[in-house]
Formats: C-alpha cells, structure tokens, sequence
C-alpha cells in the first residue's frame, strides 16, 4: 500500500489546522439552535436493530491489534465501528485506510483523549474539530459519529458534536478490556445477555483480539449480526 510522503502528511496536517480554526469559530459563534435538555437523552447508549450488535472499537494503540482484528473480522464477514484517536490516526494513516478500505466505519474519539466533561464549548469545538477533519481529510470519508473518551462529557460536548453533524455514541456493554486483561471475561461481558441494539465497547488488547473470534461465533449461534453502529441506530 502506497504510504503519504511527509510533504503530504504536512499538507494535510496544515489543512486540518486552519479548518479546525473555521469550525471552532463557527460552533463558538454560532450556538447550536437545538437545545440540550437532559444531555443523557441527547447521546445515544444503544440501537434500534432487532438481529444487529455493534462493537464499538476505541483505538489510540494498539496498531497491531488492530490488524489482527481486521483479519477476524474478515474471516466472519462481520463489521464494526473504529472509533479513532485523532493523535494514534496521525501516526498510523496507512492502518487508518486499511479500516476504511476493509469497510468499516470510522467514528471520532477525539484528538488527545481528553476529559470532555471538563472543557469548554469552545475546548469542546476544537477537539472535536480537529478529529474529525483530520480523519475526514486522511481517510477519505465523512465522520458523523462521536464517542467521547472514557464516556466524559457535558451539554457542550453534545451540543458541539451535533453543530458538526455528530451523534454522541456511548455504550449498552463495556468490556472493560483495558483493565481487566482477561480473555474469558472479556468475551463474557461481551455475550453475555446480549441482544439486539447492544453497543458493545471494546479497545485494541491482545486478550481482546483472542477473544474476538469466539464472540463472533457466539452472536453468530445467536442470530445476531456484528454490524456498524450506523446500521444499528438506522
């Protein structure tokens, strides 16, 4: 696979920069005219499909893992959401075009995995932006799902995200794979009851992509379809 030049890596950096500057005036100019009533009911915990689960992929390591669970994926005909770290993106474009090119989906995740809760409309507005732009820019796609890091976030955060055409995505199921580094109870907490809708949340963990393949086998014995988080909330 051809890789970008730093020439071209600069351009698109430099690109970024200066449209994340519009895109923070703008939002920080112009409030969203949607009000944020009960942020909870505005950010979406699960989907509406009656046979489709999503797992919902947090990646800001992990490159090789990442590979790994493409090939699984594959191998299953199964697809998933990517929720990308702006910063992880920067650095490993050629994986970034992989996921796209697979046909996956591409979320944000933010660009340097910050407390969203804690920052400011227009913090909010330049973190965000700077994410999404770059993967719009990198990856050659439309971004227009947000999944705020660690599930922080306030009414800002929301508001912000839907200014740019972004649903707030947080999760049904948490595998918890970055802390507890178990294989069995990462596919438990990943099958267990789980059902149509569910948003699945896990990271790119080496216990996690072992996992992978009994998961998918389980939703499989189950009737139910790994799809993205898009097909899911459609």
């Amino acid at each position: 696979m051809k890789r970008l030049s730093s020439r071209a890596l600069a351009a698109i950096t430099n690109g970024v920069l200066a449209l994340v500057l519009i895109v923070v005036g703008a939002v920080c100019f112009f409030p969203s005219a949607t009000g944020v009533a009960g942020v909870k009911g505005k950010a979406i915990y699960k989907g509406n499909s009656a046979d489709g689960v999503s797992l919902m992929i947090n990646v800001y390591w992990g490159t090789q893992e990442v590979y790994g669970m493409l090939d699984v994926l594959e191998e299953y005909g199964a697809k998933a959401t990517f929720f990308i770290g702006g910063s992880w993106a920067d650095d490993n474009v050629e994986c970034l075009k992989t996921i796209v090119e697979k046909g996956h989906e591409i979320g944000s995740h933010g660009y340097f995995h910050l407390d969203h809760e804690s920052l400011s409309r227009a913090e909010n507005a330049e973190e965000i932006g700077r994410s999404v732009e770059f993967l719009n820019l990198a990856a050659g796609v439309t971004v227009t799902l947000f999944a705020p890091p660690s599930g922080a976030f306030n009414d800002d955060t929301v508001s912000v995200a839907e200014s740019m055409g972004l649903k707030t995505i947080l999760w049904s199921r948490d595998t918890v794979d970055w802390r507890d580094k178990d294989e069995e109870v990462c596919f438990t907490r990943a099958t267990k009851e789980i059902g149509g809708g569910d948003l699945i949340l896990m990271h790119p963990m080496k216990h996690t992509l072992a996992a992978l393949p009994r998961i998918l086998e389980d939703y499989r014995a189950r009737g139910l379809r790994a799809v993205t988080v898009s097909e899911n909330l459609a």
